[in-house]
């Protein structure tokens, strides 16, 4: 396909929750966005309910798996002839728990789609943006990876590491025009969220994507390293 003039956008984690908001907001803004995640039905169900449905691909890929990533951004790239944005969103809450209770399986399946699947994207997304004249990244981090949760130690570890990645993939972008911001969510409301917060305040996710999208909207030469947006009143300053 001869290369689009419209923006592009890869979304991962767009079956549900806070990626599909994002899809949406992206796609109503005029943006080509590709759904990434697991569930071809889920994915399917995001790209049908999104602006100029026709010009966005749902993407089957498992994010911490290295060829299906290779193989979900050779499909995205040869379809479009462009890449301009990647949302590393795809996450899991992990186990809950003390630390001393919680399965190194469990913990391991946390790493692999948290973490291994954010630098796996960012690795593809890197290596398109860096021939092609530059790009950004947006992270879905938390502010767990800043402030833990108690019993929430696997979640909170990989967005740490997640945190840390951003900013090496920032230095490391700055000769290709690449940039990385790290956006920490506090309490938008979605399905992951019931698992961690009780009766704390929450927010409408599609607020979340407001911001998404203003930094997203950039020009080129701006960055936005690190971005915190919470819920007015919830535990976050000063929780540890």
């Amino acid at each position: 396909m001869a290369e689009t003039s419209e923006r592009v956008a890869v979304v991962t984690g767009a079956g549900g929750g806070l990626g599909r908001t994002f899809a949406a907001a992206l796609a109503a803004d005029g943006w080509s966005v590709a759904c990434l995640g697991r569930t071809k039905a889920t994915l399917d169900e995001t790209v049908g309910g999104l602006a100029g449905v026709d010009k966005h691909l749902a993407v089957v890929c498992d994010v911490a798996d290295e060829a299906s990533v290779a193989v979900a951004f050779s499909a995205v790239t040869g379809h479009y002839g462009r890449l301009d944005l990647l949302v590393n969103n795809a996450g899991i809450p992990g186990p809950t728990g003390e630390l001393a209770d919680i399965d190194a399986a469990e913990w391991r399946a946390t790493m692999d789609t948290n973490l291994t699947g954010t630098f796996l994207c960012t690795q593809a997304a890197f290596q398109w943006m860096r021939g092609h004249g530059g790009g950004r990244i947006i992270n879905n981090g938390s502010i767990a990876g800043h402030r833990p949760r108690a019993g929430a130690a696997a979640y909170a570890a990989s967005k740490a590491a997640v945190a840390s990645l951003t900013v090496s993939t920032s230095l490391d972008g700055r000769p290709h025009g690449i940039t990385a911001t790290e956006l920490d969510i506090g309490n938008a409301r979605t399905a992951l969220l019931g698992s961690f917060t009780g009766s704390e305040p929450m927010f409408d996710a599609a607020d979340a994507a407001r911001l998404l999208l203003a930094v997203a909207n950039l020009p080129a030469e701006v960055s936005v390293d690190q971005v915190t947006v919470t819920a007015a009143g919830m535990p976050y300053l000063g929780r540890g």
